[in-house]
Order: structure tokens, then C-alpha cells, then sequence
């Protein structure tokens, strides 16, 4: 792949996205902007609630920036307390706590995204093998179930590449427990259409619908719950009225977060990636950046959906144009991760190492193990930087939410957060 430079920062929306997500991060930055006032009480009361597409959200609909660190945990989290205070910010903060979490449990337990892809290859080929799954299947992605309000979010989710988390809920809950679907073929479905694609927080979500995560403890949607947060514009019949939890081989213990690369020094090569598209936020230790790229993937099925990918590769380009701004060096946006066209810029830009974000665990990870070994070949250290926020609070998810959200605020005192 080529690392040619390509047009940076030019706005692009996602086609046809409810709400639209412009994937900048001016847009971002708009976007949480028009979002804080909303942010205290309002998203406490309000928050559960989906009018549906077109309407005035109770949400403030970051999740793909804060997927993509166009916005940082810790800027979003910062705001709203700036806003709000401690007690008035509290529910969403605990919202955006909940990605943290999400990626420091699966972090410190990898082996349930290995599972999850060997689920979804299993499932996939049970589908091959039989004509009534693959179509049962095929009826649920397509909006052809005959259940009000799945049939709906289902379009919902392909023509938008978003739900409200509530719809989420609900739509994983009558896959698995009315549809009796394979719980990872869902999680895939919505991991080939979501804007705002997450392994962690898309697997473990999946995971704790059907039982697996909180080991006993389902979630069953029901007809009233969803009238009600609906605000009346579905009420479904026939919906399950048991959710027995899944069950499954134990994951085993919570692994220590891996150990930081060396601090790099001297002159480097910033390849920023999906995971993370922040450069004025990261601080690559004593190196000095004189180029940078901006990979779109980690491989060639990742980001695994149209939309995503087309919010990636915009996000891209904004990357590249910032971190030009910031580091004064030239800055292009690369087509996958390929280590022939990482090790042709890092050469040509004098560098002396490849400074990467840290990935947690998913494709992005993968790419930059497989990267490491080419460059080092080449003369070339990858070194991945993990951020303060992620170093102090990934290792605290090693039980349930709720224990590590009590941590939280010890943790955070030294990002100079008070919760």
C-alpha cells in the first residue's frame, strides 16, 4: 500500500447517518459543545428514552468520536464536570466510564474477543450447513421478523449505522432469547454496520445480554419497556418470556496489564491508527515526531463495515491535518498498515523509530504485533505509547462495573478529575 499523501481534513458525513456524524474533530468538538447544556440533569432523566431517527435525542450521540479518540474520555468527562459538578454529571460520566471499563476488562481477559471470533466463525458456518439458520438469520438482519420495533431497528442500524443503547439492549435481547439466535452472529451484525464499531464494547455488551458476562444475570426486553422508552411507537407481541443465561467454558483469571514499551527518544515516525486518531493529546515521551501517518485499519476486514470505514478513512485525513499542525512535519494518510509503505516514510523522514498509540485488544492490536517484527527488521523500534488515562484505570476492571467505578475516583484525582 501506498503512503503517498492524500487530501486531509476535507468534512465527510457518513451517508445517510441519524444523527450525522462528521468525522472531524471540529465536528466532535461542535458536537459535545451543543451537547453539555443537556449533559446534568437532563441525560439523567431523559437517557433511556428513543424517539426514534430524525428526533431530538436525550443522548449526546459521541460514541464515534470518543471511539475514535477524535474526543478523549478525559476531555468529554472534564467538560461535563466544568458544566455540571460531580453529582450533576454523574450519570453520563458513568456512561463514558463504561467504554473504559469495557476496554480494560476485555484488556486484562483477551481471550474473550478469541472466543467471540470463534463463535462467530462457528456460527457462520452453521449457517452453510443449514438453509433454516441462514435464513432465520438473514430475516432478523433484513427487518423481516414480523416483531415491532426489531424489524425497524434492524433497518435502522444498516441505513444509519447507529442505535440509541437502549434499542441495542432490546435488539440483542429478542436476537438471543425470542429469535434463539447465535448470540455472536448478532454481535457481528452489529459489528459490520455500526459508525461506532468497538471490539470491547460491542462484544462485552453482547456478552452481558445473554448471560455471559455477569455470569446468571440476563437481560429480557419486554413489551412495556419498550412502549415506554418509545414513547409508544412500538409495543411488540410475542416476545420471550424467559432469557435463560448462555453458559460457557470459564475465561479464567484477569491477565496483568502487558508492561509499556521503552520511552522512545529521538527523531520519530507518529503512525496513529483507528484506536487512536488524537495527536494533540498524545505525548510520544522524549521523541520528537518529524512525520506522521494515519492508518485506516488494521487489516483487510477491519474496520469490518462500510460505514465505519468511511468514517475511518475520514477521520484519517483529519488526523494527518492535525498532527501536521501540530508537529510541523509532513503527514499522510496510509491504506491499511502495510510495513513496506511504514518503513518507506519512517526512512524518509529521518526517523529512528515508529511511535505508535497503544491498542487494546482487537484487530488493531493484531496489525501492530504483525508490524513490529517487519520494522525492527528494517532498523526500526515500534514503540507503543499508552495513554496516562488508560495506564491508570484499564488495570482496575478486574471484577464487575460497579467495583471499578468505585476506584474511579482515586485514579482520577491524579488526571485532576474530581468525581
Amino acid at each position: 500500500m501506498s503512503a503517498a499523501a492524500m487530501p486531509a481534513g476535507t468534512p465527510v458525513e457518513v451517508d445517510g447517518a441519524t444523527p450525522a456524524f462528521v468525522a472531524t474533530r471540529a465536528a466532535a468538538l461542535d458536537r459535545l459543545a451543543a451537547f453539555l447544556p443537556r449533559a446534568g440533569r437532563a441525560y439523567a432523566e431523559n437517557r433511556n428514552g428513543d424517539a426514534g431517527p430524525g428526533a431530538e435525542r436525550s443522548v449526546s450521540a459521541l460514541s464515534p468520536y470518543l471511539r475514535y479518540r477524535l474526543l478523549t474520555e478525559r476531555e468529554v468527562i472534564a467538560a461535563a464536570l466544568d458544566r455540571h459538578g460531580a453529582q450533576g454529571a454523574d450519570k453520563f460520566v458513568t456512561e463514558v466510564l463504561w467504554r473504559t471499563y469495557f476496554k480494560g476488562w476485555l484488556e486484562l481477559r483477551p481471550a474473550a474477543w478469541t472466543r467471540f471470533l470463534a463463535e462467530r466463525d462457528a456460527g457462520r458456518d452453521a449457517m452453510a450447513r443449514s438453509g433454516g439458520l441462514a435464513r432465520a438469520v438473514a430475516a432478523a438482519e433484513e427487518g423481516r421478523t414480523g416483531i415491532d420495533g426489531f424489524d425497524d431497528w434492524a433497518r435502522e442500524l444498516v441505513e444509519h449505522g447507529y442505535l440509541h443503547n437502549h434499542a441495542r439492549m432490546w435488539f440483542a435481547s429478542i436476537w438471543i432469547f425470542t429469535l434463539r439466535l447465535p448470540w455472536a452472529l448478532g454481535a457481528d451484525f452489529f459489528l459490520r454496520h455500526l459508525v461506532d464499531a468497538d471490539p470491547a464494547s460491542n462484544t462485552l455488551s453482547w456478552r452481558w445480554v445473554a448471560g455471559l458476562q455477569t455470569p446468571g444475570k440476563t437481560y429480557r426486553a419486554t413489551a412495556d419497556n419498550i412502549a415506554r422508552h418509545t414513547f409508544g411507537r412500538f409495543s411488540p407481541h410475542g416476545l420471550a418470556e424467559e432469557a435463560p443465561t448462555l453458559v460457557e467454558e470459564p475465561l479464567g483469571p484477569a491477565r496483568a496489564l502487558p508492561e509499556p514499551d521503552p520511552a522512545p527518544e529521538g527523531p520519530a515516525l507518529l503512525l496513529m491508527h483507528p484506536e487512536d486518531f488524537g495527536p494533540e493529546s498524545l505525548v510520544p515521551g522524549g521523541a520528537r515526531v518529524v512525520g506522521a501517518l494515519a492508518a485506516t485499519g488494521g487489516s483487510a476486514d477491519w474496520p469490518f463495515g462500510a460505514a465505519a470505514r468511511r468514517f475511518v478513512e475520514a477521520a484519517a485525513g483529519d488526523a494527518a491535518a492535525r498532527a501536521r499542525s501540530r508537529f510541523g512535519c509532513e503527514a499522510a494518510v496510509l491504506d491499511g498498515m502495510g510495513p513496506e509503505a511504514v518503513l518507506a516514510a519512517a526512512h524518509a523522514a529521518g526517523a529512528r523509530s515508529v511511535v505508535a498509540p497503544y491498542a487494546p485488544v482487537g484487530p488493531v492490536a493484531d496489525a501492530l504485533a504483525a508490524l513490529a517484527g517487519p520494522l525492527r527488521e528494517g532498523g526500526l523500534p515500534l514503540v507503543r505509547v499508552r495513554r496516562p488515562w488508560d495506564e491508570a484505570l484499564w488495570p482496575l476492571a478486574t471484577k464487575g462495573f460497579f467495583p471499578f467505578r468505585q476506584r474511579c475516583p482515586d485514579a482520577l484525582a491524579a488526571e485532576g478529575l474530581r468525581l
